[in-house]
């Protein structure tokens, strides 16, 4: 199936929107970086805020304090999530075996 063919109006309206979902997850991820936001709480609203939906599980937990890229990779091998699943596709139990291995 081939793309819309998009007006430059609307190609320009597209790229804003997707500029500003791109600065609302950084504002997210350094919200917790910084600590004013926990892994528990996002999870929390991720199906019903489309911003948190939309982030990579992998994205949020390597914007936590002592968390890279290698340390994300073994937490998501162990819990069974794969690392490009997003926020919004965490099934329960997923989303509960991250929270028991990160309080861990």
């Amino acid at each position: 199936m081939a793309l819309p063919t998009l007006t430059p109006e609307q190609r320009a309206e597209a790229l804003k929107k997707a500029a500003a979902a791109r600065t609302a997850r950084k504002e997210l991820r350094d919200k917790i970086a910084k600590g004013e936001e926990t892994i528990p709480a996002v999870l929390g609203r991720a199906k019903t805020d489309q911003i948190v939906g939309k982030t990579k599980v992998a994205d949020l937990l390597k914007s936590l304090p002592g968390y890279g890229p290698a340390k994300v990779s073994q937490l998501l091998e162990k819990t069974g999530i794969d690392a490009s699943r997003r926020a919004a596709g965490l099934g329960d139990r997923q989303r509960q075996a991250l929270l028991d291995e990160l309080k861990s």
